[in-house]
């Protein structure tokens, strides 16, 4: 494979393109600074790039705006990024540049440069990188998933709650909720009001409002 690798640090850098050269690979560029990185891409069209969030001038998250800005000048061009922290946020600004239906491409990846050390890991995920595929480093996906739930209003819900929301997506009315699990009429409308207003769902015409409540749970 053809590979541009950015990263500031020489040490890490001069590892990197020793490692993939014994490994068969071709390093056609090797940078420090985002600005290199784009033109390095735009030039060379790699099979991937592997780029470190920080770089200068702010070691913040330099690399990835150019990974970013890389994706946007050559679609599709495969980027592994590599962190010494977790930093949940930038894994979503990487996979935002993957559109739906695949139109932006995969060939994405984050992974913590503690990975590196594990050399026959770290070849493969450069590998499904460069074939097109998504790779996230576990810790990165524990948190996203952590997150993911934290956001989630459906997340407010009990367990009966949840069950009763699940029998309204099937298009039954409080009556019939109340039969199916053998509760009142009564609760069942309790559970409902507790629903809209754990759902934010404002007071307004009933059917307008379980036809978003229905729609949240789906989309949950």
């Amino acid at each position: 494979m053809r590979v541009v690798i950015a990263d500031d640090a020489v040490l890490l850098r001069e590892g990197l393109i020793r490692l993939l050269t014994e490994h068969g690979h071709d390093v056609v560029a090797a940078v420090g600074d985002g600005t290199t990185l784009v033109e390095a891409i735009v030039t060379h069209r790699p099979d991937v790039s592997i780029v470190d969030v920080r770089m200068p001038p702010s070691h913040t998250d330099e690399g990835l705006r150019a990974a970013v800005e890389a994706r946007q000048r050559v679609p599709r061009t495969p980027i592994l990024v590599l962190s010494q922290y977790v930093e949940v946020s930038y894994a979503d600004d990487l996979l935002a540049t993957v559109k739906p239906g695949g139109v932006g491409g995969g060939g994405i990846g984050y992974l913590l440069k503690d990975r590196v050390a594990a050399i026959d890991e770290f070849l493969d995920a450069v590998r499904r990188v460069a074939g097109g595929g998504t790779v996230l480093d576990p810790e990165v996906v524990g948190q996203l998933l952590v997150r993911r739930r934290r956001d989630d209003p459906l997340r407010q819900l009990t367990p009966r709650e949840r069950e009763v929301l699940g029998l309204m997506a099937e298009g039954r009315s409080n009556t019939a909720i109340a039969r199916a699990l053998v509760v009142s009429d009564g609760a069942v409308e309790k559970h409902v009001r507790n629903i809209f207003t754990k759902l934010q769902l404002p007071p307004d015409e009933e059917q307008h409002r379980r036809v978003l409540a229905v729609l949240a749970y789906l989309r949950g």
